[in-house]
């Protein structure tokens, strides 16, 4: 069931930062730093899961089960990357119904081709804007809570420059989107005129080593945007962090306890205070 906390912020207007996903480490690292909505990352959650990369390779079937894995983890409100439906209308309509009984609160399709491309790489195409607000209508329209959010995303400014996204934007809002994602923005000029231009909250990814400028949560919220998603920035130091320690232990050294995250402390993020409670309770002498 959708958690009613984004669209209470949205409409409140305070500004939501969602640390992006990859795995139920960082889901249960972030609940204890008390963010209120997460993002689940489909580059980063395919990556962990599959060792693959986001080009459309993981299946509906395997995302919603990383989805609702990560709703059940997570105390957060979860963002969830659908890349473009899985296909056409009737995907579309099959995602929605099966993400939102996953507990996802609010999705986000994108107007690539499928198989999609991550929206940071290249060689990407979009359909045509009108079959993309097809499927945001046909998204609105599944969906049984209001609370369950629909987020369009264009993928067209490397092929149809700023005012071919523009354009986009305008469909998909006139066709229900509860929130606007232009992405791959290449300037803050562009970034700052696109939300000057809209009622729609807007959505801005801050993908570190992507097309985009990186801007501080308080930065983006002075640009006009409601929303901040940071997909990459866990992902990319937890691998910097493991190549630094799997360099150093291949050398013949390894690193302190001091250095890592406390051991005891994690068994506690991970529910073992539970276990044990249920062992002192029940074990058999």
């Amino acid at each position: 069931m959708a958690q009613p906390i984004l669209r209470k912020m949205l409409s409140e207007g305070k500004f939501v930062t969602a640390p992006g996903i990859q795995d139920m480490i960082a889901a249960v690292v972030a609940a204890q730093c008390d963010f209120e909505v997460v993002y689940g990352s489909g580059y980063w959650l395919t990556a962990s899961a599959h060792g693959l990369p986001d080009a459309g390779i993981a299946s509906v079937t395997q995302m919603t089960d990383r989805m609702a894995t990560l709703v059940t983890s997570s105390t957060a409100a979860v963002i969830a990357d659908a890349d473009t439906g899985f296909g056409g209308l009737l995907n579309v309509h099959h995602t929605v119904r099966a993400y939102e009984a996953a507990g996802v609160t609010a999705i986000q399709i994108e107007d690539q081709e499928f198989p999609k491309k991550c929206g940071h790489t290249p060689f990407k195409r979009v359909i045509p804007v009108e079959d993309m607000a097809r499927k945001i209508e046909v998204a609105c329209e599944a969906r049984s809570s209001e609370d369950f959010l629909v987020i369009a995303r264009s993928d067209a400014r490397q092929s149809e420059g700023y005012d071919g996204i523009m354009r986009r934007m305008e469909a998909y809002a006139r066709a229900g989107a509860d929130v606007l994602f232009p992405e791959a923005l290449e300037s803050h000029e562009e970034m700052a005129a696109i939300t000057s231009s809209f009622d729609v909250p807007m959505l801005a990814n801050m993908a570190h080593g992507g097309l985009t400028p990186i801007v501080s949560p308080g930065g983006l919220e002075k640009l006009g945007y409601a929303i901040g998603i940071y997909p990459a920035m866990a992902s990319l130091v937890a691998a910097q962090a493991m190549e630094d320690a799997f360099r150093r232990l291949r050398a013949g050294d390894a690193p302190a306890n001091a250095e890592m995250f406390d051991f005891k402390r994690f068994c506690s993020l991970i529910g073992f205070e539970d276990v044990w409670a249920f062992e002192k309770r029940w074990a058999q002498d």
